[in-house]
């Protein structure tokens, strides 16, 4: 496993609710198991000051009170969760799912109650010397601490907690890294395919193992493989796109000494995400402008700030670098920037195209990204206003709002 590939399974694994309480779960009990082992760093005239019965009575009062909070707590974090995916899109739960510091407050609040649970048990089992209280103390003390300091952090949260302009930051932050990179390293650091590239017919496919979304691509990994025979590869896809089980995803020209190796490069899963995917977050800002455009919400102001973030990401992130390729042995396909218009604009100006105040403030975003570094960027902007407009004059009636939305280009 390359150093790329194990790095993107941390990230994940960060991010992963289950892994963080375990992690806290595993933690209290170690440090529950082995106060024991610690007594001896304990100064001899301090052993004996704590008795059982001072500690015993916390221990009991912890056990009871987090458990309770942790339930709630959690009950709490799925109310949340699933108002902001019926406000926003569901592609935003997957995002609140990451949320660190929602994961770290409850492994904070369940360690606490498993700490105070196996030292009760302890006590009563009669594995505790009764001068180990002192040990116990000191970290019950440290654990309170911990569990202050936790439930101040909750509170802060729970104030934006599953909101959409929460949501709306989230979505934003997720976006700006992927895009930024693919703009840093073009082609995920390999050798731009040209558009009319035409494959030849010698090339041997390498097909999906399975189907799904690409997820992940590990060029690292593929490189080290093509130069054991000097072999190049021309992929198919790019991480975002959906693919068949046994359908073509890149073509090898020459000998390759593993080509299930070659697959094995290409994360494939049930859900799109957002490591290398710099289309994603776009997707998901538009899926929130549309959201908030349908009939049974109406809410044009969400719609619009959904707009602004967009622009600001796609003018953010600039033009693709003149950097030369990492992986010149692998063709990789370019990221269009007509596709970053269709998928930020395009649905949007099309639900919102009987709304001057929507449609307006698209046509606006679009003027300005004409202005772009990147040539391509202005291109399609450019296109893509005479396509609000004309979508414009065919749903308002009023002609004075036609007239005014013309004069915006």
């Amino acid at each position: 496993m390359t150093l790329s590939k194990l790095l993107m399974l941390l990230r994940r694994l960060a991010r992963n609710l289950v892994a963080r309480v375990l992690f806290g779960a595993v933690l209290a009990l170690a440090m529950a198991g082995l106060a024991p082992e610690i007594l001896p760093l304990v100064p001899k005239n301090w052993q004996g000051r704590i008795k059982p019965d001072a500690v015993i009575p916390i221990l009991n009062v912890l056990a009871g009170t987090m458990l309770t909070v942790t339930t709630f707590s959690l009950s709490v974090m799925v109310s949340a969760f699933q108002a902001a995916s019926s406000q926003a899109t569901p592609r935003a739960y997957r995002l609140h799912l990451s949320d660190t510091t929602t994961h770290t407050v409850l492994a904070v609040f369940t360690g606490a109650f498993l700490y105070s649970l196996t030292g009760l048990v302890m006590y009563r089992a009669g594995f505790y010397a009764p001068e180990t209280s002192v040990v116990i103390l000191g970290v019950t003390i440290l654990v309170i601490a911990a569990i202050v300091v936790a439930m101040l952090r909750w509170i802060a949260h729970l104030s934006t907690l599953g909101s959409l302009d929460e949501t709306l930051g989230k979505v934003e932050a997720a976006a700006s890294g992927p895009l930024m990179r693919a703009m840093q390293s073009p082609a995920l650091g390999g050798l731009p395919l040209a558009p009319d590239a035409v494959i030849p017919d010698s090339a041997t496919p390498v097909r999906a193992a399975q189907g799904g979304y690409v997820q992940f691509i590990d060029m690292v990994r593929l490189n080290g493989i093509l130069a054991k025979t000097g072999a190049t590869l021309t992929l198919a896809v790019l991480p975002g796109e959906n693919v068949l089980k046994g359908v073509p995803i890149g073509w090898t020209m020459g000998d390759v000494a593993d080509p299930d190796a070659l697959c094995a490069c290409f994360t494939i899963g049930a859900i799109r995400t957002a490591e290398q995917d710099a289309r994603y977050g776009i997707v998901v800002l538009a899926e929130v402008a549309l959201r908030a455009l349908s009939p049974g919400i109406n809410d044009p102001g969400t719609a619009i700030d959904a707009i602004h973030r967009i622009t600001r990401l796609i003018w953010d992130c600039g033009a693709p670098a003149r950097v030369p390729p990492e992986y010149p042995s692998i063709e990789v396909p370019q990221l269009r920037a007509a596709d970053l218009i269709e998928d930020g604009f395009m649905a949007v100006i099309r639900a919102g195209a009987d709304q001057p105040q929507v449609v307006g403030i698209a046509i606006d975003a679009l003027v300005q990204l004409e202005r772009s570094d990147w040539h391509e960027m202005g291109a399609a902007a450019k296109r893509a206003q005479g396509y609000a407009l004309r979508h414009a004059q065919q749903h308002l009636a009023v002609r004075e709002d036609r007239d005014t939305l013309a004069q915006r280009l």
